[in-house]
């Protein structure tokens, strides 16, 4: 069932959207060589619960132990952040995570450089947020969930980069996932129909190589089966009237 939110729940997603997007810049600001992945989760709770009626979202989500899902390089999502795990220069690192403000969440995530990085994989992030603001654009009333992941895909891969099939974007707003895919590939016009008041987590995964995926016994972490690095960026977007909102940019 579609979950079609007001424009005052909409209002108040965007107000915790806005601290996850302030969280996220200053995360961006945290990364570097030799910080751990522990370390980011703890600036980041931290600096969510800073603010009155915000929390966590992921924190004990289905039973998540972090804050934040923290995948570094071949990490494709849902990384468990670890002080041994220590960041190194050259290495991406995606930051995902949710924070619930006044009983509304919201979704969003970006892939960093640590220090000096690869061409190829700068090239990766590039392409990745630039599909997802395809993705954004698409987002608009009468279009259909096949016109997201149509330019999303189309960006990706006439990049050469392939799109994880496996994982998707999905409704956001009363919970943190709700029932709607929102698909990284598609045809346009097919799928449910995008309507006003409709807010969905859009969100590209791309590979460098393989979109093939598997899950490490951690039963948490998703990685690229070929070992080709990933990256990954989102945001909560609003259906309106006057065109997709994006709920989730730090100001």
């Amino acid at each position: 069932m579609i979950q079609i939110k007001s424009a005052r729940e909409i209002d108040i997603m965007a107000q915790g959207g806005r601290i996850l997007g302030q969280t996220l810049a200053l995360l961006r600001r945290e990364v570097r060589p030799g910080v751990s992945t522990a370390q980011l989760d703890a600036v980041a709770e931290e600096f969510i619960r800073s603010h009155p009626g915000a929390t966590p979202a992921f924190k004990g989500l289905y039973g998540f132990p972090g804050s934040v899902c923290i995948s570094v390089n071949n990490e494709i999502v849902h990384g468990i952040p670890s002080p041994k795990r220590v960041l190194a220069e050259g290495d991406i690192v995606s930051l995902d995570f949710g924070v619930k403000f006044e009983g509304m969440y919201t979704d969003a995530a970006v892939t960093v450089g640590v220090g000096e990085i690869p061409e190829q994989s700068r090239r990766l992030l590039e392409v990745t947020e630039r599909a997802l603001e395809a993705g954004i654009a698409a987002a608009t009333v009468e279009n259909h969930i096949g016109d997201i992941g149509a330019a999303v895909q189309g960006v990706v891969e006439a990049s050469g980069f392939s799109v994880v099939r496996e994982l998707v974007g999905h409704g956001v707003g009363f919970e943190p996932h709700e029932e709607l895919q929102v698909p990284n590939y598609g045809k346009p016009k097919r799928g449910k129909r995008l309507v006003p008041g409709l807010t969905l987590a859009i969100e590209p995964m791309v590979n460098i190589g393989s979109p093939a995926t598997r899950t490490m016994p951690d039963r948490w972490t998703v990685v690229t089966v070929d070992g080709s690095r990933s990256a990954h960026f989102e945001h909560t977007v609003a259906v309106t009237e006057d065109g997709p909102r994006v709920l989730t940019r730090a100001e």
